[in-house]
Parts: C-alpha cells; structure tokens; sequence
C-alpha cells in the first residue's frame, strides 16, 4: 500500500468515526440528527476534496491570481500568458535587467523598442537609422542594438538582436525572439511560450 492510500483510508476512518461517535451521544430526534450527519458529511468530504487535490491547489491559486492580475502562470517550464481584454497579449520582460512590457506581436519579424527603453536599458544603439521597416503603421526608420539579457519569466536569452524606433514606447516582441524557443502558441486564451 502507499501512503497515499493510507493515510487517505485513516482519514476515511476517522471521519466515519468521528460521525458515527457524534451520533451515538446525540439522543435528539431524528430531523436533528439527520442534519447533524449531512453537516459531518459535508465537512469530511470537503476535506476529502482539497487532500485528494492538494497539489493542484497551487496551480488553482496561480490561474486565479493570473486572471485577476495578468502575471503569467508557470507550469512544467512553460509560460502560460492570460490573453488581455483588448485581445493582445503583454508579456513583462526584462532587457539588461531592467522591466520592459511587450505586447506580443508574430507578425512582426524582429523585436523593437522605443528610444526611451532603450535607454533606461542601457543600450548601446547604433548611429545610423538606415534601415526601413513596414509596421501596421506605415513605414518606419530604425536603428538597431543588442540586449546582453532578454528575459521572460523562467525563459532567458543573450545578445538579443533589437531594432530601436523613434516613439518612446514601441515595445513589440516579435519572431527573432518567438523563434528562439522550443515552442510558443495561443491555445484557447493563453499564450504558451516554452523555452
């Protein structure tokens, strides 16, 4: 027998007991003892419930906190990303060790940032903005820079290739990084990044 079973079957027999004890001292009629045996039931069997689900109360705990809050959930080395209000996914990273938020975007074939993040990063961003990108807003000018860290969560990267926009908070993380990992998709509400 494992201690599972075992301790599971004494906590079965101390509850049988414990009710059976209360009854047998109670000499009321019967309506009163029915509903004294349906509460010792009801409280055994909700004890029952959380030992029997003990180790997943902690990811339980973690779903709700994620749905409240929007922090990701972590489970088996994965990332699970609650899909925001607005349909978009934000992840909070951080560049250089210093917080960034992203909103997650596959369409975009690198990673980029605003001037402004880039240097509370402490970037070192190159001189020339030579090179064009289309974005949904039209064409832009960027520059580029490298992240000596780029973390997400329990996922973690170096010498990150970035472009670097002119607007001070254009953050958008994009295929350079997604492809970087063993596997990432949207499954249902949730984003599942895997490093």
């Amino acid at each position: 027998m494992t201690n599972d079973v075992q301790l599971g079957g004494l906590y079965v027999l101390m509850a049988i007991m414990l009710v059976i004890g209360t009854l047998i001292s109670r000499r009321g009629r019967f309506p009163t003892l029915a509903i004294a045996l349906l509460t010792w039931i009801a409280m055994f069997g909700a004890g029952f419930i959380l030992f029997t689900f003990r180790d997943d109360l902690g990811f339980v705990l973690q779903r709700l906190r994620s749905e409240a809050t929007g922090a990701p959930v972590v489970q088996a080395g994965q990332l699970r990303i609650p899909q925001a209000i607005d349909g978009h996914f934000y992840i909070e990273a951080s560049i250089n060790g210093r917080p960034v938020r992203f909103l997650v975007d596959s369409g975009a074939t690198m990673t980029t940032i605003g001037r402004g993040t880039a240097a509370r990063a402490n970037l070192v961003v190159s001189d020339q903005r030579d090179q064009m990108v289309r974005t949904g807003n039209g064409i832009v000018r960027v520059a580029t820079a490298q992240a000596a860290s780029f973390d997400i969560g329990i996922i973690r990267r170096s010498n990150v290739g970035l472009h670097i926009a002119d607007g001070d908070e254009f953050n958008v993380l994009g295929m350079n990084y997604l492809s970087s990992l063993k596997r990432w998709g949207v499954e249902g509400r949730w984003l599942l990044l895997e490093g």
